[in-house]
Protein backbone atom coordinates (compact mmCIF):
# COMPACT_ATOMS: atom_id res chain seq x y z
CA UNK A 1 0.00 0.00 0.00
CA UNK A 2 1.33 3.45 -0.94
CA UNK A 3 2.13 5.76 1.97
CA UNK A 4 1.33 9.45 1.68
CA UNK A 5 4.06 11.75 3.08
CA UNK A 6 1.60 13.33 5.50
CA UNK A 7 0.92 9.97 7.13
CA UNK A 8 4.55 9.50 8.17
CA UNK A 9 5.48 10.39 11.73
CA UNK A 10 8.77 12.01 12.66
CA UNK A 11 10.92 9.41 14.40
CA UNK A 12 12.91 10.85 17.35
CA UNK A 13 15.66 8.31 16.74
CA UNK A 14 18.40 10.88 17.29
CA UNK A 15 18.78 14.60 17.85
CA UNK A 16 19.62 15.58 14.26
CA UNK A 17 19.83 19.31 14.93
CA UNK A 18 22.39 18.70 17.66
CA UNK A 19 24.35 16.24 15.52
CA UNK A 20 24.50 18.67 12.61
CA UNK A 21 26.56 20.98 14.82
CA UNK A 22 29.29 18.32 14.78
CA UNK A 23 29.83 18.72 11.00
CA UNK A 24 31.34 22.09 10.09
CA UNK A 25 30.80 21.80 6.33
CA UNK A 26 27.02 21.59 6.76
CA UNK A 27 26.92 25.26 7.74
CA UNK A 28 28.25 26.64 4.48
CA UNK A 29 26.29 27.95 1.50
CA UNK A 30 26.49 26.87 -2.15
CA UNK A 31 25.36 29.29 -4.88
CA UNK A 32 23.71 31.42 -2.20
CA UNK A 33 21.69 28.54 -0.74
CA UNK A 34 22.25 26.49 2.42
CA UNK A 35 24.11 23.31 1.48
CA UNK A 36 21.86 20.25 1.22
CA UNK A 37 24.34 17.38 1.04
CA UNK A 38 22.72 14.21 -0.34
CA UNK A 39 25.80 12.50 -1.80
CA UNK A 40 26.71 10.36 1.20
CA UNK A 41 27.03 7.13 -0.78
CA UNK A 42 30.00 8.73 -2.55
CA UNK A 43 31.55 10.09 0.64
CA UNK A 44 30.19 11.23 3.97
CA UNK A 45 31.05 14.49 5.71
CA UNK A 46 33.41 14.53 8.69
CA UNK A 47 32.65 15.53 12.28
CA UNK A 48 34.90 17.84 14.27
CA UNK A 49 36.22 14.88 16.30
CA UNK A 50 37.66 13.24 13.17
CA UNK A 51 39.12 16.48 11.89
CA UNK A 52 40.67 17.15 15.30
CA UNK A 53 42.10 13.61 15.53
CA UNK A 54 44.03 14.10 12.30
CA UNK A 55 45.11 17.62 13.28
CA UNK A 56 46.29 16.36 16.68
CA UNK A 57 48.42 13.67 15.07
CA UNK A 58 50.22 16.11 12.79
CA UNK A 59 50.55 18.78 15.50
CA UNK A 60 51.66 16.55 18.38
CA UNK A 61 52.53 12.96 17.33
CA UNK A 62 53.92 13.16 13.82
CA UNK A 63 56.47 10.37 13.44
CA UNK A 64 56.77 7.14 11.51
CA UNK A 65 55.48 4.06 13.27
CA UNK A 66 56.76 0.59 14.17
CA UNK A 67 60.40 1.37 13.45
CA UNK A 68 61.39 4.01 15.99
CA UNK A 69 62.59 3.83 19.58
CA UNK A 70 62.05 7.53 20.23
CA UNK A 71 59.03 8.80 22.13
CA UNK A 72 57.07 10.32 19.24
CA UNK A 73 57.35 7.12 17.20
CA UNK A 74 56.16 5.00 20.10
CA UNK A 75 53.29 7.40 20.80
CA UNK A 76 52.22 7.43 17.13
CA UNK A 77 52.47 3.65 16.97
CA UNK A 78 50.26 3.29 20.04
CA UNK A 79 47.63 5.62 18.54
CA UNK A 80 47.65 3.80 15.19
CA UNK A 81 47.36 0.36 16.77
CA UNK A 82 44.62 1.61 19.10
CA UNK A 83 42.69 2.56 15.96
CA UNK A 84 43.17 -0.97 14.64
CA UNK A 85 41.66 -2.31 17.86
CA UNK A 86 38.70 0.06 17.45
CA UNK A 87 38.10 -1.38 13.99
CA UNK A 88 38.36 -4.92 15.32
CA UNK A 89 35.77 -4.27 18.02
CA UNK A 90 33.50 -2.36 15.61
CA UNK A 91 33.08 -5.36 13.29
CA UNK A 92 33.65 -8.03 15.97
CA UNK A 93 36.74 -9.62 14.43
CA UNK A 94 38.50 -12.21 16.55
CA UNK A 95 41.86 -10.41 16.78
CA UNK A 96 43.57 -7.20 15.59
CA UNK A 97 45.83 -9.38 13.43
CA UNK A 98 42.78 -9.92 11.20
CA UNK A 99 42.51 -6.18 10.46
CA UNK A 100 44.64 -5.00 7.53
CA UNK A 101 44.72 -1.29 6.80
CA UNK A 102 44.45 -0.41 3.10
CA UNK A 103 43.74 2.75 1.08
CA UNK A 104 40.08 1.77 0.82
CA UNK A 105 37.62 -0.90 -0.27
CA UNK A 106 39.04 -1.00 -3.78
CA UNK A 107 42.55 -1.75 -2.60
CA UNK A 108 41.26 -4.34 -0.10
CA UNK A 109 39.46 -6.25 -2.86
CA UNK A 110 42.50 -6.02 -5.14
CA UNK A 111 44.67 -7.35 -2.32
CA UNK A 112 42.52 -10.48 -2.07
CA UNK A 113 42.42 -10.91 -5.84
CA UNK A 114 46.21 -10.55 -6.13
CA UNK A 115 47.14 -12.68 -3.12
CA UNK A 116 44.44 -15.24 -2.38
CA UNK A 117 43.66 -15.31 -6.09
CA UNK A 118 46.98 -17.05 -6.78
CA UNK A 119 45.26 -20.26 -5.71
CA UNK A 120 42.81 -20.18 -8.60
CA UNK A 121 43.39 -22.26 -11.71
CA UNK A 122 41.87 -22.65 -15.16
CA UNK A 123 38.28 -23.84 -14.90
CA UNK A 124 37.73 -22.56 -11.36
CA UNK A 125 34.76 -20.25 -10.92
CA UNK A 126 34.24 -16.88 -9.23
CA UNK A 127 30.65 -15.88 -8.49
CA UNK A 128 29.62 -12.24 -8.17
CA UNK A 129 26.27 -10.45 -8.49
CA UNK A 130 24.85 -8.20 -11.17
CA UNK A 131 24.59 -5.27 -8.74
CA UNK A 132 28.29 -4.99 -7.90
CA UNK A 133 30.35 -1.80 -7.95
CA UNK A 134 33.08 -1.86 -10.60
CA UNK A 135 35.61 -2.35 -7.79
CA UNK A 136 34.03 -5.73 -7.11
CA UNK A 137 33.93 -6.70 -10.79
CA UNK A 138 37.14 -5.60 -12.49
CA UNK A 139 39.65 -7.20 -10.05
CA UNK A 140 37.94 -10.56 -10.61
CA UNK A 141 37.96 -10.09 -14.38
CA UNK A 142 41.70 -9.43 -14.20
CA UNK A 143 42.15 -12.52 -12.01
CA UNK A 144 40.21 -14.61 -14.52
CA UNK A 145 42.48 -13.35 -17.30
CA UNK A 146 45.57 -14.32 -15.30
CA UNK A 147 44.35 -17.68 -14.04
CA UNK A 148 41.89 -18.99 -16.60
CA UNK A 149 39.11 -18.96 -14.02
CA UNK A 150 35.54 -18.25 -15.13
CA UNK A 151 33.40 -15.36 -13.87
CA UNK A 152 29.75 -16.15 -13.09
CA UNK A 153 27.12 -13.48 -12.39
CA UNK A 154 23.98 -13.90 -10.27
CA UNK A 155 21.12 -11.67 -11.50
CA UNK A 156 18.71 -9.43 -9.62
CA UNK A 157 15.02 -8.82 -10.29
CA UNK A 158 13.01 -5.77 -11.36
CA UNK A 159 12.98 -4.46 -7.77
CA UNK A 160 16.77 -4.67 -7.51
CA UNK A 161 16.71 -7.73 -5.24
CA UNK A 162 19.17 -10.55 -5.74
CA UNK A 163 17.41 -13.66 -7.08
CA UNK A 164 18.60 -16.02 -4.37
CA UNK A 165 17.49 -19.21 -6.12
CA UNK A 166 19.57 -18.35 -9.17
CA UNK A 167 22.51 -17.42 -6.93
CA UNK A 168 22.24 -20.87 -5.36
CA UNK A 169 22.01 -22.55 -8.77
CA UNK A 170 25.27 -20.89 -9.86
CA UNK A 171 27.16 -22.32 -6.89
CA UNK A 172 28.88 -25.60 -7.63
CA UNK A 173 31.94 -27.78 -7.13
CA UNK A 174 34.08 -25.41 -9.24
CA UNK A 175 33.11 -22.29 -7.25
CA UNK A 176 36.24 -21.19 -5.43
CA UNK A 177 35.35 -17.63 -4.48
CA UNK A 178 32.17 -15.57 -4.04
CA UNK A 179 32.32 -11.75 -3.94
CA UNK A 180 29.19 -9.72 -3.24
CA UNK A 181 28.09 -6.38 -1.87
CA UNK A 182 26.43 -6.11 1.51
CA UNK A 183 24.50 -3.07 0.25
CA UNK A 184 24.32 -1.85 -3.34
CA UNK A 185 25.71 1.62 -3.92
CA UNK A 186 23.44 2.20 -6.94
CA UNK A 187 20.18 0.75 -5.61
CA UNK A 188 20.45 0.58 -1.83
CA UNK A 189 19.48 -3.11 -1.92
CA UNK A 190 20.69 -5.01 1.16
CA UNK A 191 21.66 -8.58 0.45
CA UNK A 192 20.95 -11.46 2.88
CA UNK A 193 24.69 -11.91 3.37
CA UNK A 194 24.59 -14.40 6.23
CA UNK A 195 22.40 -16.82 4.25
CA UNK A 196 24.46 -16.34 1.07
CA UNK A 197 27.72 -16.99 2.94
CA UNK A 198 26.28 -20.23 4.34
CA UNK A 199 25.28 -21.35 0.84
CA UNK A 200 28.76 -20.61 -0.52
CA UNK A 201 30.48 -22.41 2.34
CA UNK A 202 28.44 -25.52 1.67
CA UNK A 203 30.22 -25.88 -1.69
CA UNK A 204 33.59 -25.00 -0.17
CA UNK A 205 33.84 -21.45 -1.54
CA UNK A 206 35.51 -18.54 0.21
CA UNK A 207 33.41 -15.36 0.50
CA UNK A 208 34.43 -11.71 0.27
CA UNK A 209 31.85 -9.09 1.24
CA UNK A 210 32.09 -5.53 -0.07
CA UNK A 211 30.84 -3.55 2.91
CA UNK A 212 31.66 -0.05 1.63
CA UNK A 213 28.03 1.09 1.76
CA UNK A 214 26.76 -1.04 4.63
CA UNK A 215 29.24 -0.25 7.37
CA UNK A 216 27.97 3.29 8.04
CA UNK A 217 24.32 2.23 8.11
CA UNK A 218 24.09 -1.30 9.54
CA UNK A 219 25.66 -3.13 12.47
CA UNK A 220 28.34 -5.41 10.98
CA UNK A 221 29.43 -8.54 12.86
CA UNK A 222 31.86 -10.57 10.77
CA UNK A 223 31.71 -13.46 13.23
CA UNK A 224 27.94 -13.67 12.85
CA UNK A 225 28.07 -13.24 9.08
CA UNK A 226 30.78 -15.94 9.00
CA UNK A 227 32.37 -14.30 5.95
CA UNK A 228 36.00 -14.93 5.10
CA UNK A 229 36.85 -11.38 4.01
CA UNK A 230 35.06 -8.06 4.61
CA UNK A 231 36.20 -4.80 3.01
CA UNK A 232 35.21 -1.20 3.68
CA UNK A 233 36.43 2.39 3.40
CA UNK A 234 36.85 5.05 6.06
CA UNK A 235 35.52 7.97 4.04
CA UNK A 236 31.97 6.56 3.79
CA UNK A 237 32.01 6.03 7.58
CA UNK A 238 32.49 9.71 8.49
CA UNK A 239 36.25 9.11 8.45
CA UNK A 240 39.14 10.30 6.27
CA UNK A 241 39.80 9.45 2.66
CA UNK A 242 42.74 7.22 1.81
CA UNK A 243 42.15 4.70 4.59
CA UNK A 244 40.24 1.43 4.45
CA UNK A 245 40.07 -2.00 5.99
CA UNK A 246 40.34 -5.60 4.92
CA UNK A 247 39.14 -8.08 7.49
CA UNK A 248 40.33 -11.61 6.80
CA UNK A 249 40.21 -14.86 8.70
CA UNK A 250 43.58 -15.33 10.31
CA UNK A 251 44.12 -18.80 8.83
CA UNK A 252 43.54 -17.44 5.33
CA UNK A 253 45.74 -14.38 5.80
CA UNK A 254 48.50 -16.52 7.27
CA UNK A 255 48.52 -18.73 4.18
CA UNK A 256 48.38 -15.87 1.67
CA UNK A 257 51.58 -14.43 0.15
CA UNK A 258 52.33 -10.70 0.36
CA UNK A 259 50.95 -8.64 -2.49
CA UNK A 260 53.35 -5.69 -2.22
CA UNK A 261 56.97 -5.62 -1.13
CA UNK A 262 58.79 -2.93 0.83
CA UNK A 263 59.44 -1.68 4.32
CA UNK A 264 57.61 -2.99 7.40
CA UNK A 265 56.20 -6.09 5.65
CA UNK A 266 59.48 -8.00 6.04
CA UNK A 267 61.21 -9.81 8.88
CA UNK A 268 64.59 -10.23 7.20
CA UNK A 269 65.92 -9.20 3.80
CA UNK A 270 68.86 -10.92 2.13
CA UNK A 271 69.83 -10.89 -1.52
CA UNK A 272 69.25 -14.62 -1.51
CA UNK A 273 65.67 -14.15 -0.28
CA UNK A 274 63.47 -12.48 2.31
CA UNK A 275 61.04 -13.54 5.04
CA UNK A 276 57.79 -11.87 5.95
CA UNK A 277 56.56 -10.00 8.98
CA UNK A 278 53.70 -11.19 11.19
CA UNK A 279 50.07 -10.36 10.51
CA UNK A 280 48.75 -7.87 9.69
CA UNK A 281 51.98 -6.11 8.76
CA UNK A 282 52.78 -8.66 6.04
CA UNK A 283 50.14 -6.85 3.95
CA UNK A 284 51.02 -3.26 4.94
CA UNK A 285 54.13 -2.44 2.94
CA UNK A 286 55.60 1.03 3.37
CA UNK A 287 54.51 3.92 5.55
CA UNK A 288 50.74 3.68 6.04
CA UNK A 289 48.22 6.49 6.24
CA UNK A 290 48.88 7.00 9.94
CA UNK A 291 46.72 10.09 10.36
CA UNK A 292 43.97 8.39 8.35
CA UNK A 293 44.01 5.33 10.56
CA UNK A 294 43.78 7.48 13.68
CA UNK A 295 40.99 9.48 12.04
CA UNK A 296 39.12 6.28 11.23
CA UNK A 297 39.37 5.27 14.86
CA UNK A 298 37.85 8.62 15.84
CA UNK A 299 35.05 8.14 13.26
CA UNK A 300 34.20 4.75 14.74
CA UNK A 301 34.10 6.30 18.21
CA UNK A 302 31.73 8.94 16.87
CA UNK A 303 29.39 6.44 15.19
CA UNK A 304 29.33 4.22 18.26
CA UNK A 305 28.56 7.27 20.38
CA UNK A 306 25.54 8.10 18.23
CA UNK A 307 24.53 4.44 17.93
CA UNK A 308 24.11 2.50 14.70
CA UNK A 309 20.60 1.46 15.68
CA UNK A 310 19.57 5.12 16.08
CA UNK A 311 21.28 6.02 12.80
CA UNK A 312 19.53 3.18 10.97
CA UNK A 313 16.12 4.14 12.39
CA UNK A 314 16.58 7.79 11.41
CA UNK A 315 17.74 6.94 7.89
CA UNK A 316 14.90 4.45 7.42
CA UNK A 317 12.38 7.17 8.31
CA UNK A 318 14.02 9.60 5.88
CA UNK A 319 14.02 7.01 3.11
CA UNK A 320 10.35 6.21 3.71
CA UNK A 321 9.49 9.92 3.59
CA UNK A 322 11.54 10.49 0.42
CA UNK A 323 10.09 7.38 -1.24
CA UNK A 324 6.54 8.50 -0.49
CA UNK A 325 7.26 11.91 -1.98
CA UNK A 326 8.85 10.25 -5.02
CA UNK A 327 5.73 8.18 -5.66
CA UNK A 328 3.66 11.38 -5.75
CA UNK A 329 6.06 13.29 -8.01
CA UNK A 330 4.94 13.33 -11.68
CA UNK A 331 7.33 11.80 -14.19
CA UNK A 332 9.69 10.36 -11.56
CA UNK A 333 10.63 6.68 -11.81
CA UNK A 334 12.36 5.00 -8.90
CA UNK A 335 15.23 2.67 -9.76
CA UNK A 336 15.46 0.01 -7.07
CA UNK A 337 12.67 -0.86 -4.67
CA UNK A 338 14.00 -3.86 -2.75
CA UNK A 339 12.16 -4.83 0.41
CA UNK A 340 15.44 -4.60 2.35
CA UNK A 341 16.94 -1.29 1.34
CA UNK A 342 19.42 1.23 2.69
CA UNK A 343 19.12 5.01 2.59
CA UNK A 344 19.57 5.48 -1.16
CA UNK A 345 16.99 6.93 -3.54
CA UNK A 346 17.91 6.40 -7.21
CA UNK A 347 15.58 7.71 -9.89
CA UNK A 348 15.07 9.15 -13.34
CA UNK A 349 12.83 12.02 -14.43
CA UNK A 350 10.95 11.80 -17.71
CA UNK A 351 12.45 13.88 -20.50
CA UNK A 352 15.48 15.14 -18.53
CA UNK A 353 18.98 13.67 -18.47
CA UNK A 354 20.27 13.00 -14.95
CA UNK A 355 23.29 15.26 -15.51
CA UNK A 356 20.98 18.19 -16.27
CA UNK A 357 18.99 17.39 -13.14
CA UNK A 358 22.16 17.38 -11.06
CA UNK A 359 23.27 20.72 -12.50
CA UNK A 360 19.98 22.44 -11.74
CA UNK A 361 19.81 20.93 -8.25
CA UNK A 362 23.35 22.16 -7.61
CA UNK A 363 22.23 25.69 -8.46
CA UNK A 364 19.71 25.31 -5.62
CA UNK A 365 22.44 24.13 -3.21
CA UNK A 366 21.39 20.46 -3.40
CA UNK A 367 24.26 18.02 -3.91
CA UNK A 368 23.34 14.66 -5.45
CA UNK A 369 25.28 12.18 -7.55
CA UNK A 370 24.40 11.60 -11.21
CA UNK A 371 25.79 9.02 -13.61
CA UNK A 372 26.28 5.28 -13.60
CA UNK A 373 27.71 5.24 -10.04
CA UNK A 374 30.49 2.81 -11.04
CA UNK A 375 27.76 0.23 -11.63
CA UNK A 376 27.27 0.18 -15.38
CA UNK A 377 25.73 -3.33 -15.42
CA UNK A 378 22.98 -2.00 -13.13
CA UNK A 379 22.24 0.78 -15.61
CA UNK A 380 22.14 -1.77 -18.44
CA UNK A 381 19.70 -3.90 -16.46
CA UNK A 382 17.25 -1.00 -16.18
CA UNK A 383 18.02 0.25 -19.71
CA UNK A 384 18.94 3.75 -18.52
CA UNK A 385 22.14 5.69 -19.26
CA UNK A 386 22.35 7.05 -15.72
CA UNK A 387 20.32 7.84 -12.61
CA UNK A 388 20.09 10.58 -10.03
CA UNK A 389 21.10 9.25 -6.63
CA UNK A 390 20.19 10.97 -3.38
CA UNK A 391 21.78 9.20 -0.43
CA UNK A 392 21.15 9.99 3.21
CA UNK A 393 23.22 10.07 6.39
CA UNK A 394 22.63 10.64 10.08
CA UNK A 395 22.71 14.44 9.69
CA UNK A 396 20.08 14.75 6.92
CA UNK A 397 16.56 16.01 7.64
CA UNK A 398 13.07 15.98 6.19
CA UNK A 399 13.56 19.64 5.33
CA UNK A 400 16.44 18.61 3.08
CA UNK A 401 14.25 15.97 1.40
CA UNK A 402 11.73 18.75 0.78
CA UNK A 403 14.54 20.86 -0.70
CA UNK A 404 15.39 18.00 -3.06
CA UNK A 405 11.84 17.81 -4.38
CA UNK A 406 11.55 21.60 -4.58
CA UNK A 407 14.66 21.46 -6.75
CA UNK A 408 13.09 18.76 -8.92
CA UNK A 409 10.04 20.96 -9.38
CA UNK A 410 12.41 23.65 -10.60
CA UNK A 411 13.93 21.13 -13.05
CA UNK A 412 10.49 20.52 -14.50
CA UNK A 413 9.88 24.24 -14.84
CA UNK A 414 13.13 24.67 -16.75
CA UNK A 415 12.39 21.79 -19.11
CA UNK A 416 8.69 22.54 -19.56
Amino acid sequence: MRIHPGELKEEPALDVIRRRQDFPILHREVHGHPLVYLDNAATSQKPWSVIEAERHYYAHLNANIHRGVHYLSQEATAAFEAARERVRAFINAAAPEEIVFTRGTTEAINLVAASYGQRLQAGDEILITEMEHHSNIVPWQLLCQRSGAVLRVAPFDAAGQLIVDQFADLLGPRTRLVALSHMSNALGSINPVKALVAMAHRVGAVVLVDGAQAVAHLPVDVADLDCDFYAFSGHKLYGPTGIGVLYGRRALLDAMPPWQGGGDMIREVRFAGSSWNDLPYKFEAGTPNIAGGIGLGAAIDYVRGVGLEAIAAHEAELLAYATARAHDFPGLTLIGSAAEKGAILSFTLAGVHPHDIGTILDAQGVAVRTGHHCAMPVMEHFAVPATVRASFALYNTRHEVDALFAGLARVQEVFA
